[in-house]
Order: C-alpha cells, then structure tokens, then sequence
C-alpha cells in the first residue's frame, strides 16, 4: 500500500517519516530554552542528521519563537519546516505565517480528546470539540496543503470518540493524524491497539500517514513507538537524547537503532544518518547545559565502553559477541591524539571540520584556536572531547550578552578566598573584586557584583572532560528565578574558571527564559 503526500509524494508501505520535536517539545523541558542563534545550529544539524520534519516551535507562544520558526523556515533547506497551533484561529494564523518562507511547510494543530482534559482543561462538550477540529483543520488547509491534526491525550481518550475525532479531521483535509500518549500512560499494548483500531474503523484512514507521538513517564516511550510501527503508523515523533517535558519523549537516537539493528521484527526505513547521532546529541547537550547520563543508550559514554574482564575477553575476539551495533555506526571514534602545541590554525580548522564545527566564522575560530594554544601549552595530550569542550564555549556562545574575559582567584588555609573577576556585559568590560567562604562561593559572588540578578544557586556539579590530573574541567551550574530553571555548563583545566564560564553560562540562558511566555494550555 501507498500514501500520496504533498509533501513526501508517494510513500511506500515501508517508509518511515522521522518527525523531530526537539526545538518545539524538548525545549519546553526546563532549564533547556535556546536562544535564536542556537536553534538555528540545532536546526542545520537535523537537516544534515537527515530528520523528514523539524517542528521548529511554537509561534504564538513568544514573540522570540515566533521569530526563530520563521528564521528556520527561512534559511533551513531539505526538511518540512513544521509550526505548532492550538485549535484557535489565532494560533493557526501565527503558525502560518511562520512557516509561510519555508520551501515545505506544514501546520500542527491540536485540540484535546480525553474526557479529563475536555472536562477540566479545555471547559468544553464533545460536540463543540468535535466542531473544532474540522475549523481549525479546514482553516490551516487555506495555508498549505500539509496540515497535522494530533489528539491530545488521545490515550486516554474513549474509543469511539476518537474515531470521530480522526475522522472529522480527515474529512477537513489533514494528511497527518498524530495520537499521542501526552502523560505517557500507556503500553505497548495500547498503543497498538488503538493504531489498528483507528485504521480499521475510521473512513478515509488509507489516505493519512498515522503518526505515534510517545512521552517517557513509564520508561515506555521508545517500546510504545516500535509497537507504534509494528500497527501501521509511518511517522514518529522524537527527540534527540529523549529530551522533553517531564521525563522526556522517545528518543530519535534509540528508535532509528533499534529498527537498523532488528529489521527482522521493525520493518521500517527512515532517512536518518546515523553516523551523524553522536554528534548531534553532543551538540544539543552543549546549547542546553544538559549532558546525557553515561549509561544513555546508543550516545551515553558508557555505551560502548567494556570493564568486565569476560567482556573485554569477548570483544577483543570479536566484537559482535558484546556489542549490537558498532560504534562507528553512530558516530564514535576513538579519540584522536594528534592534536598538540605544535599544530597549526590550519591543523586545527580541518579538525573542527572533522568534528562537525563545519560553520565557524573567523573570529571564533581565532578565539578557538587561541584558547586550543593556550590549554595544548598546558595540557600533555589534547583529546577530541577537550577541543569539543573549549570550543563550544566559543562557538555555541556567540551571541550571549554577558561573556567570561578573566579571573585572578587567590585562596588558601591562611587568608579568606577572593575573586577579581572581568566580565563583558552588552559589549562593555566591567571587573569587580569580591570575597566568599571559598574561591567558587567569591567567584560568584563576584559575578552577581558585575550582574545583579534575584536567581537562586541550585546545583554545582563539577566532572572531568578526560582523564587525568591535567583534564579539563567541566562544571555544571543550576539557577532558578521565578519557578524557571536553567542549567549552564564551562570548561577549563583550572576549575574555578570554568565554574565562572558556567555561571555565566546559566545567566545567559536565564536572559532568554525571561523573555518566554508560555500560552496557556501549551502540550501535545
């Protein structure tokens, strides 16, 4: 069987549209805002990842993800640049406009279908439900031919109900009808069942690509998508690294590796890279200030490392007797260590072509290389995951508008800690001097002096980026202000400095969660 689609053409049976929400339902998680700089890097690394469908935001929601949807739908070129709506006829109209530039476009809306959210949510009858979703369907048709239509709650939602829901929205024009397990309650089992039922029962359901859209807050997420597949749908909704409200929705990184790996029981083909996975999710850790934790399937550090002695035994033999996949099949390799004081600017730009740095402009590059010179006089060996950690806290903070210049901490058993610290704020050089219980607590201290500001310290994490007394380190620093949260990250082989990169980080990020609000009733 086939779907024509007026975006995809025909489909085959077997084909697997890979619909990526990272920029629109990850970046709703807390503490992972990203600025308009950094969702367009993030957008060019799905493009290049190979994703069918970038939901770029939310436009109605902010004036800021307005302007970053449309700044993606302008410049972003291969995926269906996709907008979110609620059923209203504002947000459909914001939606439209935003994704109006984009070479292909679509349009998700959504209303929803449980009896809970319809009752205490929405205030609102079935019928008048019902009617919304052919308005808003008929209405974001006049703007493309590819509109979505997704249940909210629709897990929960009565049966029959739902079959009238999807096929209302059908007979409006939709070509995409997405159920999603938005609370992640359900199982395997549901989720299958309620895909067969749809396809059966509802008139119309051989024209639409069914589309699973699974949270994670039974662990499930990635097991409700195969099951997803195995009943029909040929699109998915996912995440890199999983990323999402609450626990999380299925991660694009698990679901495309388990198809590859057991085609035998997933029958399905997405268009992803897979190659390029690691450094994807590498690079949304480092916007967002989140790493993935060591045990992460497929990109966690530990993924593919052996300590068992029985288990090295088996992979030095051969590697298929511990390891499903290989490691070069997602984009890891060993770390190179040819990098050091002596090589060269030209050296050092083919590496960060190597390492997906592809887009540096000159000036950051000069930063890069000056910061690589001075950590390669400081350091024996330079490893990947050291030119990855200094320079992304070049690259990916371009356009941050407080920047870390210098700090000259003096500390001891004898004298209290103190903290003259430099900052550039909107552009202008400031430094302040300040005292703490310790050269951390005077450092930021120290910043608060340069940038007042109400948050609240909530987590200092401090890591090594490599092994070694001489590895760099990397700190992670958690703000709140007002309920928001955010998470910032810096690296450095003298900790300090990279606990004032981090802190710096975090405000930053907490400049662009000022700027958000959230429209009511926002999910999906």
């Amino acid at each position: 069987m086939t779907i024509d689609h007026p975006n995809f053409g025909r489909i085959a049976d077997d084909r697997l549209i890979i619909f990526d929400t990272t920029l629109r339902d990850g970046e709703q998680s807390p503490g992972f805002s990203m600025n308009l700089a950094e969702k367009l890097r993030m957008a060019e690394a799905l493009a290049e990842l190979g994703v069918d469908v970038i939901e770029a935001g939310f436009p109605i929601a902010s004036e800021g993800d307005y302007e970053s949807v449309r700044a993606i739908a302008q410049s972003i070129q291969g995926p269906v640049i996709c907008g979110l709506a609620r059923s209203g006829r504002a947000d459909i109209l914001r939606a439209a406009e935003a994704v109006a530039p984009a070479q292909r476009r679509r349009i998700h809306t959504f209303i929803s279908t449980s009896p809970l959210h319809m009752k205490y949510k929405l205030r609102m009858e079935p019928d008048a439900v019902l009617a919304a979703v052919g308005d808003s369907v008929t209405l974001a048709r006049q703007y493309t031919d590819d509109v979505e239509w997704s249940a909210e709650d629709g897990s929960r939602t009565e049966p029959d109900f739902l079959c009238r829901c999807v096929e209302a929205a059908i007979r409006a024009g939709a070509t995409t009808i997405n159920i999603p397990d938005t609370v992640g309650y359900a199982l395997p089992q549901d989720m299958a069942r309620i895909f067969t039922m749809l396809r059966e029962r509802v008139p119309g359901a051989e024209r639409v690509i069914f589309s699973a859209h699974n949270h994670n807050d039974l662990g499930l997420a990635v097991a409700n998508t195969i099951a997803s597949i195995n009943a029909g749908v040929r699109q998915v909704e996912c995440t890199i690294n999983g990323i999402g409200e609450r626990a999380g929705n299925a991660a694009l990184e698990e679901i495309v590796m388990a198809i590859r790996t057991r085609p035998d029981s997933v029958p399905a083909k997405p268009g992803v890279v897979t190659e390029n996975i690691l450094r994807t999710s590498r690079l949304l850790s480092t916007i967002t200030g989140f790493d993935v934790q060591p045990n992460k399937a497929i990109v966690g550090r530990n993924a593919f490392a052996h300590e068992s002695g029985i288990h090295q035994d088996g992979v030095l033999k051969n590697a298929a007797t511990y390891e499903i996949m290989t490691p070069e099949s997602v984009g890891w390799t060993k770390s190179s260590l040819v990098m050091g004081k002596h090589s060269g600017r030209a050296a050092f730009r083919d590496k960060l072509r190597a390492m997906g740095y592809g887009d540096v402009g000159e000036n950051q590059l000069n930063d890069a290389f000056r910061r690589f010179k001075d950590l390669a006089d400081r350091k024996k060996v330079v490893y990947d995951e050291d030119i990855m950690a200094l320079v992304d806290d070049e690259v990916m903070r371009d356009h941050d508008r407080i920047r870390f210049v210098s700090l000259d901490v003096h500390a001891g058993s004898k004298a209290k800690p103190s903290a003259t610290l430099e900052l550039e704020i909107d552009g202008v050089t400031r430094s302040a001097t300040a005292t703490g219980d310790g050269p951390v607590d005077a450092t930021f201290i120290a910043i608060r002096k340069l940038f007042q500001h109400e948050a609240t310290l909530r987590l200092y994490s401090v890591g090594a980026v490599t092994e070694g007394t001489d590895a760099q380190a990397r700190v992670t620093v958690r703000l709140e202000e007002g309920g928001k949260m955010v998470d910032g990250q810096g690296a450095d082989t003298d900790t300090i400095v990279a606990s004032a990169r981090a802190y710096v980080h975090a405000l930053n990020k907490l400049l662009v969660k000022r700027a958000r609000t959230e429209p009511a009733a926002l999910s999906a």
